[in-house]
C-alpha cells in the first residue's frame, strides 16, 4: 500500500525535527507558524496551508519538489497537459 503525500511529508518532517532535536514549539516560532499548525502538519492533516508548510520545511532543511511520475501520468492528462509542459 502506498503512502499519500500528507502521511510522507508528516513522516519526514517529525524525523526531521527529531534529528534536529527541536520541539513542536521550537519549530513553530523558528518558522513562524502555530504550535498547532505543525502538530496539524505532523498528524499528516491533508489541508494544510501551502506557505506555511513551504515555511515549516525550508526551516528543517526540506523542499518541496515538484516532478512528473511517468509518462503514462502525462498521457492520463491529455494533450492540453503537453502543450503547457516545460521545455515544449
Amino acid at each position: 500500500m502506498t503512502q499519500g503525500i500528507a502521511e510522507v511529508l508528516a513522516a519526514e518532517v517529525r524525523r526531521r525535527r527529531a534529528v534536529l532535536r527541536l520541539t513542536q514549539h521550537d519549530l513553530a516560532q523558528l518558522a513562524g507558524v502555530s504550535e498547532r499548525f505543525v502538530r496539524f502538519v505532523e498528524q499528516g492533516k491533508p489541508s494544510v496551508q501551502l506557505d506555511s508548510l513551504v515555511a515549516v520545511l525550508e526551516t528543517l532543511g526540506l523542499e518541496l519538489k515538484v516532478t512528473a511520475r511517468n509518462s503514462q501520468a502525462a498521457r492520463a492528462a491529455g494533450p492540453a497537459a503537453a502543450e503547457n509542459s516545460p521545455g515544449q
